[in-house]
């Protein structure tokens, strides 16, 4: 496939070649034209010779993404994913109201950038009876709620299990930082905690598992509600003062201009956080799914960037306060750390003497990397069963 870029000064050739690249590495030839004097459109003529958009019209789009744009004409992973799904309203949004513009250039963002009115949508998707103990699933940075999907059928056969996509991620609200949303460690815990609200009555206790850094949050939420939490189970969170620290793979999302042409890269942004932090092999139909929020809208390129750069300020208080917390001999909530040994970001390395000082459980998962609901999402869901149903006994 050859990409023909007449702007030299084009600040996403990186994304366009990525992006386009991988979507040609297993459908037919296509042949792209841009205009330097016109707003950027691209036409791929496929096997059969019908035309279509990879970006969607200016007034949908944002300017940086490729709205509109599909593998092929067969049903998509991600359309499936999402026909499982919903949307709850939870969280109310701040700011003034104004209208969110782009960082880079101050033009209006389009509406996928744009802060909800008045409170903010999650994407959620839940299995299993509503009358069952809850298990709210929560993915990591950067992940989406589908790194549950193979832990989702196990649960449900017992549990009412909630996979949701942060905001920010996957399908849920992405607004423009700063307008609504800033992305901080304190926004994230005060939004689960009106996410949970949402999901579940006053009188219901949840079990909670949260992979990765967002256990700092999720740690925060329950010292601040540990009425409402009956278990947490912890999925290689960053439970060392080494562990403090974003590896290089995500900390570039934070650097002034680099940063913002990466996050809105789909290979950097997703492809590969997934796969080089542990043996996770992702396959074409999963990777669509993950790839289709960076396809569709610049916002979740901005998202990421923000989240970034609020990660690389707060992580490592967050990180020891979380520490704080577990080590605290008045917590009192059944905890449960998860560990997979191959992972490629936080050693292994003291966190069996972290367990054994705080008396915390301790699993640990030889084949499994970082995200450990990837490499092994069903033994997950059987270990988070029994993890449940043992605290249940006691």
């Amino acid at each position: 496939m050859a990409v023909h870029i007449h702007n030299p000064n084009f600040f996403h050739t990186h994304q366009l070649r990525s992006s386009l690249s991988s979507a040609s590495a297993s459908h037919a030839p296509a042949s792209y034209l841009f205009s330097r004097y016109s707003p950027a459109k691209i036409i791929c003529k496929s096997s059969n010779q019908d035309d279509y958009l990879i970006d969607a019209p200016v007034s949908v789009g944002d300017g940086f993404s490729f709205s509109g744009g599909k593998y092929s004409d067969q049903p998509s992973p991600s359309d499936e994913w999402l026909k499982q799904g919903k949307w709850v309203k939870a969280h109310r949004v701040g700011g003034s109201g104004a209208e969110a513009k782009d960082p880079i250039f101050g033009l209006t963002m389009g509406a996928s950038s744009q802060a909800s009115k008045d409170i903010f949508r999650w994407f959620c998707v839940e299995s299993g009876s509503p009358d069952s103990p809850p298990v709210i699933l929560i993915h990591g940075f950067p992940s989406q709620a589908y790194s549950y999907r193979k832990a989702l059928p196990v649960l449900s056969k017992n549990y009412r299990a909630i996979a949701f996509d942060w905001l920010g991620f996957g399908f849920s609200d992405k607004p423009q930082a700063g307008y609504g949303f800033n992305y901080t460690l304190d926004e994230f815990v005060s939004s689960l905690e009106s996410f949970i609200d949402e999901v579940t009555t006053s009188e219901v206790s949840v079990s909670l598992v949260v992979q990765g850094y967002f256990s700092t949050a999720a740690v925060k939420y329950a010292r601040n509600r540990p009425e409402k939490i009956k278990n947490l189970i912890l999925l290689n969170p960053p439970l060392t003062p080494e562990h403090a620290k974003l590896p290089s793979t995500l900390s570039v999302f934070s650097n002034f201009l680099l940063g913002e042409i990466f996050s809105q890269d789909p290979l950097r942004a997703s492809d590969k956080p997934l796969t080089s932090c542990g043996p996770y092999k992702m396959k074409e139909d999963d990777a669509m799914v993950y790839r289709r929020p960076y396809l569709t809208s610049g916002s979740s390129g901005f998202a990421l960037n923000a989240i970034s750069r609020a990660m690389k300020k707060q992580l490592k208080g967050y990180a020891e306060e979380m520490r704080t917390s577990l080590m605290d001999k008045d917590w009192k909530i059944p905890t449960t750390v998860c560990w997979g040994q191959r992972d490629k970001w936080l050693s292994y390395e003291g966190v069996e003497d972290f367990c054994k000082s705080s008396g915390h459980k301790l699993v640990e998962l030889p084949m499994a990397g970082h995200h450990v609901q990837e490499d092994c999402g069903e033994e997950l869901g059987g270990i988070i069963s029994r993890i449940i149903l043992k605290s249940a006994l006691l």
